[in-house]
This record gives structure tokens, sequence and C-alpha cells, in this order.
């Protein structure tokens, strides 16, 4: 369902359908929402799979009657799909739906709006769905940013699976990233409902300060902002736009506040990142946090552009030495990294023992060296670079200080205006960083080892760019959460992303010496990508992260409501299915103390 009449007109018509209607109170918070949309999903649509059940998931993608002009609900269905299948690994043998994780048939509403930081230029995505069968006596909202720079629905395997089913509002954010590309040349992007709308003619989530000239512009990378030093902010305004929602849909049992109603924060990723920057927020509005593979950059650990820049130029060689099969465009190569003075050795195979040794000096382990073969063969070590760079240097579209661009191209790679039936589709179908859904990362016209010291240089080099994006790196650095919130981080040892020795383990070590509550379940065997176990030589030697989540969730559960223990530190000794047909419970291995 649909619709464009107000917010308060719409609150109450949510309120009627359960027998009643509050009028809409007036105070200071509307200020931080505009342009709030609701709808209704029931009878053969739902909250959770958008009707389309974990037989539905596990199908091709859903499709559009008009793909120049596909409808709202056409729009959040395959929206819903496509975060589906980029988190979670859905083939039967996986065991997603029957050993771990649930695709519930939970009807209810949908309550969206843009939000907005003060000071920031562009808004944020916050989507609460209220299930019908919110649990009365146990008021809980669970708020979840999205992984990576995916849309607002990029949580909802990870929240939404574990949540919606025990009664609980679920509240997500982009975060201030998302898929709300913006088309340059033709002036367009993306409105409150996902339909692709000209500028000037609805109120957009994103539109450059600056729109003129070409090809592709995304919030992640050019809103200006640096949405990534704002995280936290994006996560408890989630958490108050769910109270709000939760006061209009059951006003019998308002006010919903922070004193009467739990807030689990739970996230992967950059989500988990944001979920433990939300916990060093003033206030007591958070009752427990959440992480999966958080990146969070704390105590004197390198920073993720750091890690990126100089594993986009050393791992494709370093890998030789591990004797990791690469795609032969997986560069750049030994021979080009000793030529640049990157590397010593007179051959391949010293080149490649000297690029393994700079990397283990500085911390990675044979585990994340080898699963982040991965990230090599799909180039994603330059795609988050370039990304990153644009955000943390505020860089416009057009201002890459490395050439980067992005835009829809032709078979020979050049640079061309987008089709109506491409642009109707990024709303749901990418990720938030290209390439993907017909955007594509274009690079400058030099070398590509040159496109990539350029990279490495706005970390480690000298001159104004590089200032500019130190600067924003710096605004990001995490601090130590609040006391008295139980925290607990997941992350797998064999992560090649967010490796942990970056991340999680300098994070707990800085937050347990300032005295806080922290608990860390390290995952033997699990890589970053859950998805990527749909792949066979992927899942046949990992396992997925999503279940240890789900229990870390229901711990905190018991926690929260039933006065249990939260769980003891483990090191988790899992077994890969290998050449087993599906994975099973023994496999997993889950902590129960």
């Amino acid at each position: 369902m649909n619709t464009t009449r107000s917010f308060a007109t719409l609150l109450c018509a949510g309120a009627l359908a359960l027998g009643s209607c509050a009028s809409l109170p007036q105070d200071a918070r509307m200020d931080t929402f505009a342009t709030p949309r609701v709808t209704i999903h029931r009878d053969g649509d739902d909250l959770l799979t958008a009707g389309l059940g974990l037989a539905g998931l596990r199908a091709v993608a859903p499709t559009f009657a008009d793909p120049a002009h596909p409808t709202p609900a056409e729009l959040r269905r395959r929206a819903i799909w496509s975060n589906w299948h980029g988190i979670a690994d859905l083939t039967p043998a996986g065991g997603y739906g029957t050993l771990y994780g649930s695709t519930a048939n939970v009807v209810g509403r949908e309550y969206a709006t843009f939000a907005r930081v003060p000071g920031a230029t562009q808004p944020h995505r916050v989507t609460v769905q209220v299930p019908d069968n919110f649990d009365a006596s146990k008021r809980c909202v669970v708020v979840a940013p999205s992984s990576g720079s995916r849309g607002v629905y990029g949580a909802i395997s990870v929240a939404g699976a574990w949540g919606l089913p025990k009664g609980c509002a679920v509240a997500y954010t982009d975060k201030g990233g998302g898929t709300d590309y913006f088309d340059l040349d033709a002036g367009q992007g993306v409105a409150l409902d996902g339909t692709v709308q000209a500028a000037g003619s609805a109120p957009l989530a994103f539109e450059p300060s600056q729109p003129g000239g070409h090809g592709v512009a995304f919030k992640h990378a050019h809103s200006g902002d640096n949405p990534e030093k704002d995280w936290g902010v994006h996560v408890k305004q989630a958490a108050e736009f769910a109270l709000r929602a939760l006061d209009e849909a059951f006003p019998q049992q308002a006010p919903f506040r922070f004193d009467n109603t739990k807030v689990i924060a739970v996230a992967i990723s950059n989500g988990g990142g944001a979920v433990l920057r939300a916990a060093e927020l003033d206030g007591d509005w958070l009752d427990a946090v959440v992480a999966g593979e958080p990146n969070i950059n704390a105590g004197d650990a390198p920073p993720l552009y750091d890690i990126t820049t100089e594993a986009a130029l050393l791992m494709p060689c370093a890998l030789g030495h591990l004797q990791m099969p690469l795609p032969p465009t997986a560069g750049p190569k030994c021979g080009e990294l000793a030529e640049a003075g990157l590397v010593n050795g007179a051959t391949d195979a010293d080149r490649a023992s000297d690029a393994y040794d700079r990397l283990r000096t500085r911390g990675w382990t044979d585990d994340a060296l080898r699963s982040g073969a991965l990230s090599v063969s799909f180039d994603l070590w330059k795609s988050i670079a370039a990304t990153y760079a644009s955000a943390y240097g505020r860089f416009g579209a057009n201002e890459h200080p490395c050439g980067f661009t992005y835009a829809a191209v032709d078979a020979s790679g050049t640079p061309r205006a987008a089709t109506d039936v491409e642009r109707a589709a990024w709303w749901a179908d990418a990720s938030g960083i290209p390439p993907g859904a017909g955007v594509m990362l274009v690079p400058p016209k030099q070398a590509p080892i040159d496109a990539l010291r350029c990279l490495r240089d706005l970390w480690a080099g000298k001159g104004a760019p590089s200032d500019r994006v130190r600067a924003g790196v710096r605004e990001t650095h995490a601090s130590l959460p609040r006391a008295g919130i139980p925290i607990t981080i997941v992350h797998g040892v064999s992560d090649g992303l967010i490796p942990v020795a970056f991340t999680s383990a300098p994070y707990v070590q800085a937050a347990r010496a300032a005295g806080r509550d922290v608990r860390f379940w390290q995952v033997r065997n699990a890589q970053h990508f859950d998805a990527f176990l749909q792949l066979p030589p992927v899942g046949a030697n990992y396992v997925p992260l999503l279940p240890y989540v789900y229990a870390a969730l229901d711990r905190t559960w018991s926690h929260l409501y039933d006065g249990a223990p939260m769980p003891a530190d483990a090191m988790i000794a899992t077994t890969p299915r290998g050449a087993a047909a599906e994975l099973t419970a023994q496999n997993l291995a889950i902590p129960t103390n």
C-alpha cells in the first residue's frame, strides 16, 4: 500500500487498522525527520521477505511489469530480495532457514522517512518495521544500520530475521550511504518510495550540491558529509524514529520511551562499526550491542583506508607466496611492484615473498590473506579505496584527485548515458559502492598500478588532497563505549576484508582497559562474506558468521529480560563442511556458555 498523504493522516490510518487512532504529537523530534511515509504489508505481503518466503528468496530476482517505471511495491520487493542475497547464503546446502535463521511471515507496517544529522547537507534513510504481533510485554526495538554502503534494507537478514519473529520493532538506517544514486546527465535521483524523480520535482534521498556534469554520483562517496563520522548518530536517530512509530502504531501503549523500551543495536561490517560508535553516545538510550565483523578504528590500529590501499598494491603479489590461484586480471603483478620500488627481489618468487613479509609485518595472518584472495579476485580493494577517498576528502563526483569517475559504460568500457531501465533499478539492485547494477567505476587514463599508487598516496603522501583524506579519516576514529552497555563482538578469524587484528582486537583491548563490558567471540573458518558461501569452493572451506550473530543476540536477550549472564569469550573451533552435502550443527559448534 503506497500513499502520499500526510504523515499524521497515515499514522492514524495505521492505528485505525488496530481499532484506534491517536493525534500526532508535535515536538522537537519531528524537526529531525522529513516526508515520512507508511505502508501496510499483509495479505500476501510481509515485512521480512516482501511476500517471497524462503522459496521466493532462493528463486531469481522479482521482475518489474514495466522495467522503466517499476512501482514502489515492486521496488521494495526487489530491494529486499537483493539485500538478502547480498548478505546471506540462501542455498539449501548452506542451512539458512532450516539450520539457523528465519524467513517467517511477519505482517505489519513500515514507517519510512528521511532523517538529517545537524550540519549534514544530505539526509539518511530510516525505515521502521512494526509487526502486528509486537510483544507489548517485552517492548523491544532492534536498530540496525546497513552493512557496507548498502541501502536501507541492508541489515534485514541480520536484524529483521532475528527481531521480527520475536515481536520486536526493527529500525533500519542506510547511515548516510545507500543506493540513492543520482544521474548527473539526466538530473534525476531517488525519492522516498524508491522511484526515480527529476531534481526539484520531489524530495530526493540524495542530490549533489553541484549536480552538473556527467556520469553517476552516489551518497557515500559524494555527499560531502563524510557520513562515517556520524554513524553513531544515524543509529540513535533510527531508534528515536522507531519510538515515534510505535507511539502511533500502538497509542494505547504509548508513550514509548528509552526508559520503558529496550533498544538493542546489531549489525555487521560497516554496520557493526556503526553500532559500536552508537555505544559512545551520551544518554541512557541503548541497552545492548551485538557487532559482527565490525569496521572500527580504535587505539593505535591502522584505519581501513591505510589497510585497503596497501592491500590493493601488495596482496595480488603476496598471494603468490601462498600459491593462491588468482584470475589473470588480478594485479598489479610482482614485476610491476618491483619496477615501482614497492617490493624487492630478483625473481617473482622473491618479490612475492617480500610482499608477503610486508603484509605479515603489518599484522595480516595467513588465514586473513587466504580469504583476502576473494577481495583481490573481485577487485574490491580498488572499489573501496576509490569510494572512501572521495568520502573522506569530501570530493565531488568529478573531483576525485586520482581521476576515478562513475558511469554506465558501453561494451568498450566508454562512459555513456544511463537508460531509463537501468536508472529505475539502481535503488533496488545496487550495493551502494559501484561497480554493480549497471554503474561502473571508470578508472583514470593511466596504468592501473599508477592509479592504485595515487590512492595509496592519499594516505601516505603529501599535498592538499592527502591532507583532506587524512583529516576525514581522523574524524572516524572510535572512542570508548559508554559504561554499562553489554557489548558482544563476533568476528571471523579468517576475515580478509576487515581483519580482526586491525579492528575488533584493538577495540576490545582498549574498551576492556577502560573497564567496559565487552565479550568477544572469534570464529575460526569464518570470512567476511556469507553470501560468497554459495560459491562451492568458498562454501566448502568456510562457515557462515550469521549463526553466531543470532546466537549472540539470543544470549543478549536472555541477559536483558531474564537476567542470564552474558556469554564468555570464545575462540570457536568450527569444521567447514568440505565435500559434505550440507552444513550441520556439528560444523558450527556454537558456544553454550
